[in-house]
């Protein structure tokens, strides 16, 4: 099945961060699933209504009806991350705006495509705390994708996806490997031939040593951890004044 234009809504992990295209943007994996789909068929429009920082609610209310007006075949719609920290969201309203944003954009004909999230507690030991709400909204994830006739890309369930090389220094996005990653195994979901290796493990790793691995525990806590608690006592989001990625469609080629 070909696609004629793919319209992506979510927040920072689809707008592409931490995946720097070189120019001092983001690329990430909406922008690489694209480029997958244009090699498959020639080309494809593309894009990308996501901005950092935005709850599931906050996604539902500002991107969809956009995406909607794009009148897109084929939709990615990824959120959930920016809920696990504020204990107003709850995960059956987060499924619940999430089954929402799939059921309208099937029944406008796109392939919807959503994927769940997989849990850094290896990665980020902090992560511990919200792990049981983390279970609970992907585990609302794979219902509402049952019902509403989403694709499910199903990422929590893959070893490969808490592997810590594939996620950047902030421990919370992925870095260009995992993005590359995330985008191969969207496009198998869309059955786009050449893509069942995305699972694969990466060769085995060094174990850092003690000095080194205490060095980057800091390193995290000063540079990463520390500023977004101060951001979120301050009532501040990292996407405060930032506006979607790509509102407006431009066409992606096939590389020649």
């Amino acid at each position: 099945m070909g696609y004629r234009r793919y319209v992506a809504i979510g927040d920072s992990t689809t707008e592409g961060i931490d995946d720097p295209d070189g120019a001092g943007g983001y690329r990430g994996w909406a922008d690489r699933l694209a480029e997958h789909l244009a090699a498959a068929q020639g080309s494809v429009e593309y894009a990308n209504l996501a901005v950092r920082g935005r709850t599931s609610r906050a996604i539902r209310e500002e991107q969809l009806a956009p995406a909607l007006a794009l009148e897109p075949d084929v939709a990615t719609v990824v959120a959930g991350v920016n809920d696990l920290f504020r204990r107003s969201s709850t995960p059956a309203a987060v499924a619940a705006d999430i089954e929402a944003m799939q059921r309208a954009l099937v029944d406008a004909g796109a392939v919807v495509v959503t994927f769940t999230m997989p849990d850094l507690s290896p990665i980020v030991p902090l992560a511990r705390v919200i792990r049981g709400k983390l279970e609970a909204i992907n585990d609302g994830i794979r219902r509402a994708s049952g019902r509403s006739g989403a694709r499910l890309l199903d990422l929590a369930a893959h070893p490969i996806s808490t592997d810590p090389r594939l996620w950047s220094d902030d421990r919370l996005h992925a870095n260009t490997r995992g993005h590359e990653r995330i985008s191969r195994a969207l496009a198998a979901t869309l059955d786009l031939d050449g893509f069942d290796d995305w699972a694969d493990p990466l060769p085995p790793a060094t174990r850092a040593r003690m000095r080194a691995a205490a060095a980057a525990e800091l390193a995290w806590w000063r540079g990463h951890f520390t500023p977004w608690v101060v951001r979120h006592l301050r009532g501040r989001s990292s996407g405060d004044g930032v506006t979607a990625k790509l509102p407006t469609p431009v066409t992606v080629t096939a590389p020649r």
